[in-house]
């Protein structure tokens, strides 16, 4: 079984620390039983389950590091992999940032992150689903592409100074993409969950086939600065640069957006507008999450925005050590707090404007401004006093979270994506540089 409970788990790792005989150790495993079916043009073209277990090991002599990965836990293959990592510890230069491991933490139990019936998910499920998905589209003369994928895993952790964690988790990620048949017009939808009873995949195909219908025959207006309503996946491509980019380090080297000019950092400065709060929360009821990091340091509730105010930075262990701070880990979610306004409510408010489904293929131009290009897709809409008049051709864009959080106008109600939390917002001004033949 690739899903080992706590104490199958421990018994490996101490076993695998006991073999050392290197200055520290640190030694992961991580498995899980995931599968999947995937459908395009209507028909069902691959499913499969894939088992998979994986022990990591980081030896460490001094300053001098080596690791080495296997998947089979037999004693030959555990002591093989122990001896290798040593081998590669001893013929690597000195790491000048090497922090010795931690000792043993507190954590949080979480007990939200792992639900039974998504464990319980089997082929006989997955199928429905795709048949399901299939039937509303072939009955609306559309065409569907989509994937669902599930799982049950687990991870833990242990070091030579006594650091023990565990944690185990189920997932479900559905993406679909509908597209009219001549395919002029193109819609797509996401959802993901811990807990499989809330997905709905009427209610996620009937998006995707709205989408699709009333984006057919789209027409090009001239790119410029335009009012914009960003929907969840439309927003969180930006949103989740700027939130998981709030590294101290950088910043304190003058390389990133929270770099202060003449130095120093943004943390107390008024960054954004007021109504921008942010924080992580691992015990959140609609996104829980991972209650540690991978070298085992605590993640609890932290406000990263409050007012638009910046409250925080990611503070790695070498670096907090540097600046006399207190370490804080990659957090495990983004919460952004929303509004009351509904997404019919902002178009209802906009004289001139732009609907935006989602964007893709988001690249850096500048870290020092975050400033980001990318594409709108699948579903890109003209707004005219309060109504949707059309859909447009898709645009490119040049724009920073930073200018954007600025320009808000109103949120809507946040909504879970990509395990974070969401809202849908209304911006002014959001820069459109050209246009894409690309549905």
């Amino acid at each position: 079984m690739s899903v080992l409970n706590k104490k199958e788990a421990r018994a490996i790792l101490e076993k695998v620390v006991k073999l050392s005989k290197a200055d520290h150790l640190e030694v992961s495993l991580d498995g899980g039983v995931n599968g999947n079916i995937r459908y395009a043009r209507n028909t069902v073209t691959t499913s499969g389950i894939e088992e998979n277990l994986s022990l990591g090991v980081t030896a460490a002599f001094g300053k001098k590091t080596g690791t080495a990965t296997i998947n089979e836990l037999d004693d030959t293959s555990l002591e093989k992999v122990v001896r290798r990592a040593e081998e590669l510890a001893q013929l690597s230069p000195e790491n000048p940032e090497y922090m010795e491991p931690l000792g043993p933490q507190d954590y949080d139990e979480q007990p939200n992150m792992f639900v039974q019936a998504t464990a319980d998910i089997d082929p006989d499920f997955r199928a429905k689903i795709a048949a399901r998905s299939i039937e509303m589209t072939k009955g609306k003369g559309l065409v569907g592409a989509g994937f669902l994928e599930d799982g049950q895993n687990f991870s833990a952790i242990m070091n030579s100074k006594g650091l023990f964690a565990y944690e185990k988790s189920t997932n479900a990620n559905f993406t679909l993409t509908v597209r009219t048949k001549d395919a002029t017009g193109s819609g797509w939808v996401t959802r993901d969950y811990n807990d499989i009873t809330k997905f709905d995949i009427e209610e996620a195909t009937e998006i995707a086939m709205q989408k699709a219908a009333g984006s057919a025959g789209a027409k090009a207006i001239e790119p410029g600065k335009y009012t914009v309503i960003l929907e969840p996946a439309a927003a969180v491509g930006l949103l989740s640069r700027m939130f998981f980019g709030m590294s101290a380090r950088s910043a304190d080297e003058g390389r990133s957006y929270m770099s202060k000019k003449g130095g120093g950092t943004k943390v107390g400065e008024q960054m954004l507008d007021e109504r921008i709060n942010a924080y992580s929360d691992p015990f959140h009821p609609d996104v829980p999450a991972s209650t540690w990091s991978g070298n085992g340091l605590p993640i609890k509730k932290i406000d990263w925005i409050k007012n638009g105010v910046v409250q925080n930075l990611r503070y790695g262990r070498y670096w907090a050590k540097e600046k006399g701070e207190q370490a804080t880990p990659f957090p495990s979610n983004i919460i952004m707090e929303g509004g009351d306004a509904s997404i019919e409510d902002m178009i209802k408010s906009t004289k001139r404007g732009v609907l935006v489904t989602r964007l893709w293929y988001i690249r850096s131009v500048d870290p020092q401004t975050l400033l980001n290009t990318g594409l709108t897709r699948d579903g890109t809409f003209y707004i005219e006093n309060g109504q949707i008049k059309y859909p447009v051709k898709n645009f490119r864009f040049n724009e920073s979270p930073i200018i954007m959080l600025n320009n808000l106008e109103m949120l809507g109600k946040a909504q879970r994506i990509d395990g974070n939390m969401i809202p849908p917002m209304k911006v002014r001004d959001f820069t459109f540089t050209s246009l894409s033949d690309a549905i």
